[in-house]
């Protein structure tokens, strides 16, 4: 199992909602059931991130057969060093708690007085892998193009699942007892950068 974060210092122009460079990668590994974890990081270019996450892979035992698990963010950045370090033997899986956040979102645009009871649905059809039918159930509910996109909730939790083809296995993920979130690798981040906090 491996994990990617990125780091990135909030902007304060945008109240840190938004994030700017510089990008530093953190990234962590472990074989499947282990808690001996081996960590790597780099300020550096997104090749040498996903340069990191190798070496991490293959320091916690990854082999030539080995299939990898990675959990991250959804940055397509991050992604993209998945595939290119890991070809086929790596899946990447859109981190549950971000997807979350969109859905949240969205879902008090899609359902005002019964939130709840329309997250905790749309919750459910993530997991179970039925995106489309989410997006179904979302698309009526899509802003028009004239809101602007920081206004537009369910419009940005459409494209943020769009834009992710192929990378919400969670069912398959759950039932092969491999995590979902990139909690792990968040927890550690205050520890593997300031020390013991």
């Amino acid at each position: 199992m491996y994990h990617n974060r990125d780091i990135r210092r909030k902007s304060e122009s945008s109240g840190g909602a938004a994030f700017r460079n510089p990008r530093k990668g953190l990234t962590l590994s472990h074989p499947k059931g282990s808690v001996s974890s081996v960590f790597g990081g780099t300020a550096g270019s997104p090749d040498e991130t996903g340069d990191y996450l190798l070496n991490c892979a293959i320091r916690s035992g990854m082999g030539q057969k080995t299939e990898v698990h990675c959990v991250g963010d959804g940055a397509p950045r991050i992604a993209d060093q998945i595939d290119r370090v890991f070809g086929e033997q790596g899946t990447f899986l859109t981190d549950f708690y971000h997807l979350c956040g969109y859905l949240s979102d969205a879902s008090e645009v899609c359902s005002r007085p019964d939130f709840t009871a329309f997250f905790n649905e749309q919750k459910q059809l993530a997991r179970e892998g039925r995106m489309r039918e989410l997006l179904i159930r979302m698309k009526p509910y899509t802003e028009p193009v004239s809101v602007p996109d920081n206004k537009a909730p369910v419009r940005r939790c459409i494209r943020y699942i769009t834009n992710r083809p192929g990378q919400s296995g969670y069912k398959e993920a759950e039932k092969n007892g491999l995590p979902v979130g990139s909690g792990e690798i968040e927890r550690s981040t205050p520890v593997i950068l300031f020390g013991n906090v």
